[in-house]
This record gives structure tokens, C-alpha cells and sequence, in this order.
């Protein structure tokens, strides 16, 4: 834990507001399907991971060494694939597995250097073996669809920069809007609810 707060400065503010976007899409959920039965998944743990969505992140960014806009493609990877699998919840006790295929996939995909996967496990705190069933499942579960189109990296990064500007005090000049619709590109299949100006609504995440 200490770790990663050694080297809070260095993480970009885009990778912070994922993962504050993503521990309360979480945490959200927790609450609202606390007492329903989930979708058996590869991804699913038995207990919650004691390390936050925050530190976890951070972690792969630190050691991953992998470009920011990886992160930003494994955020659409993951809306992808929880729209093409509605009935498995995004939540505490699966997400941290899904984060770290997703930027794994990203990374493969889109760096022209890549670790492999036994370093990828070792980053997300599990064995080589489950990271590459992960990996499988992952693939599979998105139809192998992994072409993100300029257009549609624009909007989620775009729907990052309204995240950032939630979390951050409001200029003396107040810029317009450069995100101007949310459900054109449809960020995120994962309910959630938002506070956003004092006035709480339900986002859908969705590609």
C-alpha cells in the first residue's frame, strides 16, 4: 500500500479518475445486489480483495509499464464485455480480475512492447495459470472484438475528463462542455449512480 502512495504524483490523473470511477460503479452495486445470486465466472472471487480498486490500479501502472491510453482502451474493453454479459455484476468481488485482463489485453493489443503474462500475474497478485485462463475468457467473452475506433477512444477519454473535472474545484471561468452527450458513445454497461451538482441519476455504461 505504501508502495503506491510513494509514487501517487507520478500516476496520471486519467488513471485516477478510472479507478475512482470504478470503486464507486462498484461499490454501488455491492449495495444493490448485495443479497442476489451472481453469475458463476472465472472472474468471480470468493471474498472481496483487501487492496482498493485505487491502490490496485495504481500498482499496474507502476509495474505494468504500459501508456496511459492503455488504460483508457482496457476501460472500453471492459464496458464491451459487461454489455455482452449483462447477468455477471460488476462489483467488488470481480473486478480487480477483470482490470487487470482488461489492461492486459489492452497492452497486447495496442503497446509494441508487452510483458508476458507471468509478469502480468505477478502484478495482479495471482498465478500464471489463472491469468491465462482469464485472458481466454476475456477474449472470448469481448467476440474478440478489440478495435477501438478514434472516435470511440475520444468519447471514453472525453467522459475521463468530465471525471476529472467532478473531482476537481471548479475554475473561476467555468469552459463549456466538451462532452456534450454521454449516450452517444455510451460509456459503461455497469449501473451506477452519479453525484453529479447536487443531483444524484443513473448512468448506463454501454459500447
Amino acid at each position: 500500500m505504501a508502495e503506491a502512495d510513494d509514487d501517487q504524483q507520478t500516476v496520471p490523473k486519467v488513471i485516477t479518475c478510472l479507478s475512482s470511477l470504478l470503486q464507486r460503479v462498484a461499490e454501488s452495486n455491492d449495495k444493490r445486489r448485495l443479497f442476489q445470486s451472481q453469475k458463476m465466472s472465472v472472474f468471480l472471487g470468493l471474498t472481496r480483495p483487501t487492496i482498493s480498486i485505487t491502490t490496485y490500479l495504481h500498482r499496474i501502472f507502476k509495474h505494468a509499464n504500459c501508456s496511459p491510453c492503455c488504460f483508457v482502451i482496457a476501460y472500453v474493453y471492459l464496458d464491451r464485455f459487461m454489455q455482452m454479459h449483462p447477468s455477471l455484476p460488476f462489483n467488488s468481488f470481480n473486478v480487480h480480475r477483470l482490470l487487470i485482463t482488461s489492461v492486459l489485453v489492452s497492452a497486447q493489443f495496442m503497446d509494441d512492447i508487452c510483458y508476458i503474462n507471468a509478469y502480468y500475474a505477478k502484478v495482479g497478485s495471482i498465478s500464471t495459470e489463472e491469468m491465462n485462463i482469464l485472458e481466454v475468457d476475456f477474449l472470448f467473452g469481448l467476440g474478440v472484438q478489440l478495435n477501438v475506433k478514434p472516435d470511440t477512444f475520444r468519447t471514453y477519454f472525453c467522459f475521463l475528463q468530465r471525471e476529472m473535472r467532478l473531482q476537481t474545484p471548479p475554475p473561476l471561468q467555468v469552459l463549456a462542455e466538451p462532452y456534450q452527450n454521454v449516450n452517444n458513445g455510451r460509456p459503461l454497461k455497469i449501473h451506477c449512480c452519479f453525484n453529479e451538482d447536487e443531483s444524484t441519476h443513473q448512468q448506463q455504461l454501454a459500447v
